[in-house]
């Protein structure tokens, strides 16, 4: 039985071949209008390259499912809960687990939300931690977006990461069970949820 293929993430490139060719994100829509990806594809735009994405384990669903019901109970009038739907950054077309836009959901019906628009990104995260602390950290903080949670299964524990002063993110600070993880939306807290009712 040979090995797949290895799955090529942002910025890496296989040993032995030249460089690779970044697409924008006005091709990769181009792509998805003309059906050459199609919405049961399971990539992602990332810095410019098609990423695959990882699947979903049953305890990353309960997560993600828990952190939607939590938010929903919470959010307030004007900003719109979204679950893994694409975001638009200026390389990347990322697709978070959870996401917080300002607006209603006829907000992003010719458009999907831009940096300017989101409150919170949140990415679930077993297999995919390297990622998600990785690249993803980073292109998030680049785009300005002002809090990133990544609910960490594995570890069970949250890594809350928001914009330091010269751009970008700081050090996240890492909550357990037994903390409060705060919901901050446009600089507004709006309540707690305990890292306890995040995890299996």
């Amino acid at each position: 039985m040979t090995a797949p293929p290895p799955v090529v993430h942002a910025n890496l490139s296989p040993a032995g071949l030249p460089p690779l060719r970044r697409i924008t994100v006005d091709e990769y829509h181009r792509m998805i209008d003309a059906g050459i990806l199609h919405s049961g594809e399971k990539v992602e735009l990332l810095d410019g390259y098609l990423v695959t994405k990882m699947t979903v384990s049953p305890p990353h669903a309960f997560t993600l499912q828990a952190i939607y019901q939590l938010l929903a109970a919470i959010r307030p009038t004007g900003w719109e809960l979204r679950a893994q739907l694409p975001i638009t950054l200026a390389q990347s077309e990322p697709e978070p687990d959870v996401s917080v836009a300002r607006g209603t959901r006829h907000t992003y019906a010719t458009r999907h939300p831009g940096p300017a628009d989101l409150g919170l990104v949140v990415e679930v995260a077993d297999s995919s931690l390297a990622i998600d602390q990785g690249v993803k950290a980073r292109l998030y903080g680049a785009a300005g977006i002002p809090v990133y949670w990544i609910a960490d299964v594995v570890h069970r524990q949250v890594e809350v990461s928001t914009l330091a002063a010269g751009g970008g993110y700081g050090p996240p600070v890492v909550l357990v069970p037994g903390q409060p993880l705060p919901v901050v939306l446009g600089g507004v807290h709006l309540g707690d949820l305990a890292v306890a009712d995040l995890f299996v």
